[in-house]
């Protein structure tokens, strides 16, 4: 018997794992790669007797590799909170999914585990920016201020990791900083003792304040968008400065779109915090595009298509 472990390689998909398998401990490979690496089912060869767990991967971006494995006689396990489309009836498939824009991923396993590690929950949470749902959580645990902070500093730093075109421009790959998290089962020993944290956060802070100099090219009331140069930090950097932004700003949308090097954008949304949707509805009109309610994006934004883009984000939000 195999057993396969896919999952996001931010830290909703991170650390929906790292819960999991502390609670319940196996040798699996790992699937994982770039957030927006998330045709991740295709990678997988499995078939009678053999588990596939499943973390923070969108389900309809899946389905015709998930029948597969199934068919294959596969058992799959699915945790995620992005829209799924149509979920299939199988009694090898077993599915925890919540759409709600205060869960993500790693909020479901820990309802599933019933609170055991749950301030990796919490960290996760801030990284995703479910703020909200995070400082609930914090609150009913009687985190102190100084807690939340280094919580959300953990959430945050593995989140920014996850963004890039490719693997090379990750500090550390995702699959290695799931086995660096491994031996912790407490965040805060991990952010006082792990050398990984300390260059994810010095690497953060620096390509925010690159990030920070970049002046949007279109602002209103409603919507700010941004166009940042093709740069490894700018790649890096576009999900969690947006994520900064939708906080600074909750009434406002921000989209930030990064020059690719064969032309036209890569695309991040965020939905105002102040409504927490439309950025998926938003990104699927669009080849390439999905997410979720408060967060989504575009891999590839044709250079012709950024008229018809600007336009209908400006109208997606007006309302």
């Amino acid at each position: 018997m195999a057993c396969f472990d896919v999952f996001n390689g931010d830290a909703d998909g991170i650390l929906a794992l790292h819960q999991l398998r502390l609670a319940e401990p196996l040798d699996a490979v790992l699937v994982t790669g770039v957030k927006r690496d998330i045709a991740l089912l295709r990678r997988v060869e499995a078939g009678a007797g053999d588990h596939v767990t499943v973390l923070d991967v969108a389900l309809e971006k899946n389905l015709a590799d998930l029948v597969r494995l199934l068919d294959a006689g596969a058992s799959v396990r699915y945790f995620d909170h992005h829209f799924p489309g149509a979920i299939p009836t199988h009694p090898a498939l077993e599915t925890t999914i919540n759409t709600s824009a205060d869960v993500c991923t790693s909020v479901l396993v820990d309802g599933h585990l019933n609170g055991r590690y749950r301030s990796w929950a919490i960290a996760a949470a801030f990284g995703d920016n479910i703020l909200d749902t995070a400082q609930r959580m914090a609150a009913a645990l009687g985190l102190s201020a100084s807690q939340i902070d280094v919580l959300r500093d953990v959430g945050t730093c593995i989140n920014y990791n996850g963004y890039g075109n490719e693997l090379e421009d990750l500090f550390i790959a995702p699959d290695a900083l799931y086995r660096t998290l491994q031996p912790y089962a407490d965040p805060f020993a991990f952010a006082a003792e792990e050398p990984v944290f300390r260059r994810l956060a010095d690497g953060y802070r620096d390509d925010m304040a690159q990030a920070a100099a970049v002046a949007p090219g279109a602002v209103n009331d409603h919507t700010a968008l941004y166009v940042f140069p093709d740069t490894d930090w700018s790649r890096r950097v576009s999900g969690v400065y947006g994520n900064a932004l939708a906080e600074q700003h909750a009434q406002r949308a921000h989209a930030l779109l990064t020059l690719l090097p064969e032309g036209g954008y890569r695309v991040s949304v965020r939905a105002p915090l102040a409504v927490k949707s439309g950025a998926d509805e938003l990104c699927r009109r669009f080849p390439g595009g999905g997410g979720r309610k408060s967060a989504a994006g575009i891999n590839h934004l044709p250079a012709a298509e950024l008229d018809r883009f600007v336009a209908a984000f400006q109208a997606q939000f007006r309302r």
